[in-house]
């Protein structure tokens, strides 16, 4: 027999009394409800900022010494890791190792329910053992209940191996927060449909884990500005931004900046040293390698 007690605890599954008439309500009504319990999830975010930047500091430190990034969750949360995981590479220029997103189930549970996938904390750290996770790297567990079987074992797991661990749940006191170095706790009370969490829960984590990836990478030199200097031209789209990037940064013309783009094999960091210090291709990486990646202080050190 399931244990149905816990759940009835947990403010994710209480009843929203706003949304005690959803069934009689028109559509704008539900989209002003919504929307209105969109606001609770930005107090929500607000309230862990300290904690989220903590937890940056840590992810940025492991990974600059070679370390990795590991998301891990079931259902939403599992589908959020690995889609922030999977826009790494494209925007960053990271290699796909290098942050990794893992869902109960394998890759089936991406498009549909793998029953009972959530269930086993053995399978949670049998995935994580799958990966090597070792003390190098950064184990990021998602669970909007903060109970998740699967997810526990995981961050069990990972903290035998010395992994550095971060939770991030929807619901305090709960059993994750033992297991983690770091605890995001995003208190958005109750969804509008009861049990949810894809709606407030969902929005609430997507916004933490865009904070963790993005400002990770600015720390890693990822970025110049607001510019994603470090993105993979692997589609028109995203050449025609790396050639006006070069332009712009570079302070040259768009033949020129894309006759760099090209040279440079890609590297719009690399086109951009060599339009602004007059060098080769190999000469500018050299430069950057020196200036640890980040592209200001390549710039400068000419």
């Amino acid at each position: 027999m399931i244990d149905s007690s816990g759940l009835g605890k947990l403010k994710t599954e209480e009843s929203n009394p706003e949304s005690e008439r959803l069934d009689a309500m028109s559509p704008l009504e539900i989209v002003r409800l919504m929307n209105r319990e969109d606001h609770l999830v930005i107090e929500a975010v607000e309230a862990m900022q300290e904690v989220i930047a903590r937890s940056i500091e840590r992810i940025a430190e492991r990974l600059s010494n070679g370390g990795r990034l590991v998301y891990i969750g079931a259902g939403t949360s599992g589908r959020l890791g690995v889609l922030d995981a999977s826009e790494c590479p494209p925007t960053f220029r990271t290699d796909p190792a290098m942050v990794v997103g893992v869902i109960a189930g394998g890759r089936d549970a991406l498009t549909r329910a793998i029953e009972g996938a959530e269930d086993s904390p053995e399978e949670g750290a049998s995935d994580l053992e799958e990966l090597k996770v070792g003390a190098a790297d950064v184990v990021v567990g998602i669970a909007t209940s903060g109970r998740t079987p699967y997810v526990l074992g995981a961050l069990q797991w990972a903290r035998q191996q010395g992994a550095c661990t971060i939770g991030i749940a929807c619901n305090r006191e709960s059993p994750m927060e033992p297991l983690v170095d770091e605890m995001v706790v995003l208190d958005v009370g109750p969804e509008i449909l009861s049990g949810s969490t894809r709606l407030k829960s969902g929005t609430a984590t997507k916004m933490v884990l865009n904070m963790l990836s993005t400002a990770t990478m600015v720390q890693l030199g990822k970025t110049f500005g607001h510019w994603m200097v470090d993105l993979k031209p692997s589609n028109q789209k995203l050449r025609a931004r790396s050639i006006r990037m070069i332009q712009l940064l570079g302070e040259v013309d768009a033949e020129k900046a894309e006759e760099l783009l090209d040279r440079c094999d890609g590297e719009v960091k690399t086109a951009v040293v060599a339009a602004r210090a007059n060098l080769p291709p190999e000469m500018a990486r050299g430069r950057l390698r020196d200036a640890g990646g980040h592209l200001r202080r390549a710039i400068a050190g000419g």
